[in-house]
Order: structure tokens, then C-alpha cells, then sequence
């Protein structure tokens, strides 16, 4: 293996990507763009949510109910209802997705029997915003009454009574704030890498084949393992510069906080950009037209890495089948790795698991890649 062929090789790829504006554009683009879209679009967080209050009681006590759920920060009233039709009316045109109903005696019944009763009622076609509303609306209503329970007694001189009380002190560790936006970014870094290599490389091979260089490329006494090692150098150096990027956006824009060793992460970036890269090329050394590579590097790196990598649905919840599945997705090490030394600060020990899969990965990618191409025009 001559490393002088080898930098011929990786010389002429670079003048090829930087004469293709689709590449260009896949290279230097396409990252700023999935960062700022995934970033802000995608969130699991969901604050203000918009509320009808249908209050019949009009009091002080249930104005206080309502400024209770306004105050949370979790909802914001969108519209006040004067009659109980009104409720299905306003969902239907989508001005709230949930709505608060004050019965007439809420206050009399909350002072001789002790309790209020209220009504929340949620438009539950989208089941996942239904399920976070109605948690938070328990957590309000929870708060509201230890606050009116706290008052009582202490306008009757009464003290509350300690004897079976058992508290519970939740502590949440590695992302204190629970941000969803801690747990989703990593991952985005994961899409874009995994998307741009793979885009990238699928074009390498079967760009020859169109542009008609194949017989020039063949007829070179350069190796097959000197093609492909040269024809990756550069897509290598553009995936350091596109992860550096994103990393740095994660760290810098989003404010994800980085507590693990930058070492494990630009090691492990590095050889997730190695499985990326050789697996584009083999898919275009298989695939002779570039769209048909382009396609194909599509369908087999973006829909594995949003859906079975566990950068949008956990993995432990999934069936066994698809669980066993996953272990053949490689971002899914990458994922992991990214969540465990951003958010924990784990290191290579820690780490040991989801690096060996992607050192395996990387292994067997590369071998097959190697053997893919011949030096010949069947």
C-alpha cells in the first residue's frame, strides 16, 4: 500500500466534491439546517398549554383555582366559555386542547364536605400532549389543595398533624432540569453524522460509473484497498469538520452541558464517522447510479437512526423482537455513548459495551467495503 497513491486519490475525490454543488451543499449545509430543525423542532417538553375555563361559580376561590394554572407555567388560558357547548366548540376549532369546568357550588361543597370538586376535560387526539397535560394539571390541582389545606388550618390556629405522613423528596440526577432538550440534541448529532457520511459516500463510487472514469480509475495501478481508504479521506476530514460543528452547536447554542472527557467524545465521533463513511461506500460500490445510491443510503442510515437507535423511542420499551433488532443499527452505540458523556460524564470504562459494538461494527464495515470493489467493469 503506497501512501503516495493514496493522497492522489484523495487529492482528485476532493476536487470532485469540491466541482459537485450537490455535494458542497450535503457537506456544508445540510448540518446548519438538521441542527436548527431537529434542534428547536423536535422537543418531548410542552409548556402553555392552551386551556378553556368554563368557571359557573365566577368567586374568589375559583379565580384563585384558575390563577393557580396559570401561574404553573404549563398552561395559559386561551379562552373563558359562558356555556357548557361552548367546551366542544372550542376544540373543534382548536383554540384550547383542554378545558377547566367550575361547577356552581364548588366553594359551598369545598366548605362542608371538604371536598372540591372540579372537571378537566382534554382533547385526547393527540395522546401523548394528553397524557404530560394531564399529569401537570394533577400536579396543579395537587398544589392548589395542599395550599387551601394550609391556609385552613392555620386560620383555625390548628396544627397539621404529623403522624403517618410519609414524604416523598424526589432528586433527579444528570439532567436536573429534566430538559428534553438534554436528551434529544445528542441524538441529533447522531442523524446528521450518520445522514451527511452516508449521503456523501454513496455518491463516490457510482459518480465514475456516470461520469464514465470508471476504465481511467480501473486502469490506475492504484489497489482497491488504496481506492477506498483514498476516496474516504476527505469525506473523513469533512465529517471531523460537520461533527466538530454540531458538537460544538450542542454544547455552545443549545446549552446541552458536557461533563464527560472531549477525548471519549472525538474518539468515538471518529470511529462512528468510520462506520458512517465505509458504509456509504459500500452501498455505492453496489449501487451504480447515484441517485439510486443516494436513495438507498436514505432508506438504510435515516430511517434506522430516528426510529431504532433510541434517539426518539427508548429501546427498553420496545418488544424483544425489534429490542434484538437495534443491535444491528450502529448509531444506536453512538447515541448511547453521546447521552452518557454529555449528560453523565461517563469515559471509555464506562463505555465499554456501546465502543466494543461500534470498534465490531466498524471491523466488519470496513473488511466488506474492502473486498466490495473490483477493478473490473462487469
Amino acid at each position: 500500500m503506497s501512501g503516495r497513491r493514496i493522497l492522489a486519490m484523495a487529492f482528485k475525490e476532493m476536487l470532485q466534491v469540491w466541482r459537485d454543488p450537490r455535494s458542497l451543499a450535503i457537506a456544508l449545509l445540510m448540518p446548519l439546517m438538521q441542527m436548527v430543525l431537529l434542534g428547536y423542532g423536535v422537543s418531548l417538553d410542552i409548556r402553555r398549554v392552551p386551556l378553556c375555563v368554563f368557571d359557573q361559580e365566577n368567586s374568589q376561590l375559583s379565580r384563585t383555582v384558575v390563577q393557580q394554572f396559570t401561574a404553573s407555567g404549563w398552561f395559559r388560558i386561551s379562552e373563558v366559555l359562558d356555556r357548557e357547548r361552548g367546551i366542544r366548540e372550542a376544540m373543534n376549532r382548536a383554540a384550547c386542547i383542554g378545558a377547566l369546568v367550575i361547577p356552581a357550588d364548588f366553594s359551598r361543597r369545598l366548605a362542608t364536605t371538604g371536598v372540591g370538586p372540579l372537571q378537566i376535560v382534554f382533547d385526547a387526539t393527540d395522546t401523548n400532549t394528553t397524557n404530560i397535560a394531564m399529569g401537570y394539571a394533577q400536579g396543579v390541582v395537587a398544589l392548589a389543595g395542599a395550599a387551601l389545606d394550609a391556609n385552613w388550618t392555620a386560620a383555625h390556629g390548628i396544627l397539621p398533624s404529623s403522624v403517618g405522613r410519609i414524604d416523598l423528596e424526589p432528586r433527579v440526577w444528570f439532567n436536573e432540569t429534566l430538559d428534553s432538550r438534554n436528551f434529544i440534541i445528542p441524538g441529533v448529532v447522531a442523524v446528521i453524522l450518520a445522514l451527511i457520511g452516508a449521503q456523501l459516500t454513496s455518491l463516490t463510487v457510482s459518480r465514475e460509473w456516470e461520469r464514465g472514469t470508471m476504465e481511467q480509475l480501473i486502469s490506475t495501478p492504484v489497489t482497491p484497498l488504496e481506492v477506498m481508504i483514498g476516496k474516504l479521506v476527505p469525506y473523513f476530514l469533512i465529517g471531523a469538520v460537520d461533527g466538530a460543528f454540531c458538537l460544538l452547536a450542542a454544547v455552545f447554542w443549545f446549552g446541552v452541558p458536557l461533563r464527560g472527557s472531549l477525548g471519549t467524545l472525538v474518539v468515538t465521533t471518529a470511529l462512528f464517522t468510520a462506520v458512517v463513511l465505509a458504509f456509504g461506500y459500500l452501498i455505492s460500490v453496489k449501487v451504480k447510479s447515484q441517485l439510486g445510491a443516494s436513495q438507498v443510503a436514505l432508506v438504510v442510515t435515516m430511517l434506522p437512526t430516528t426510529l431504532l437507535s433510541g434517539y426518539t423511542f427508548p429501546i427498553d420499551q420496545m418488544p424483544a423482537p425489534i429490542r434484538a433488532l437495534t443491535l444491528l443499527v450502529y448509531p444506536r452505540y453512538y447515541v448511547t455513548i453521546l447521552r452518557s458523556v454529555f449528560l453523565k460524564g461517563s469515559g471509555l470504562v464506562q463505555l465499554a459495551a456501546p465502543v466494543s459494538g461500534l470498534v465490531l461494527y466498524a471491523a466488519v464495515v470496513l473488511w466488506l467495503a474492502a473486498r466490495a470493489f473490483r477493478k473490473r467493469l462487469d
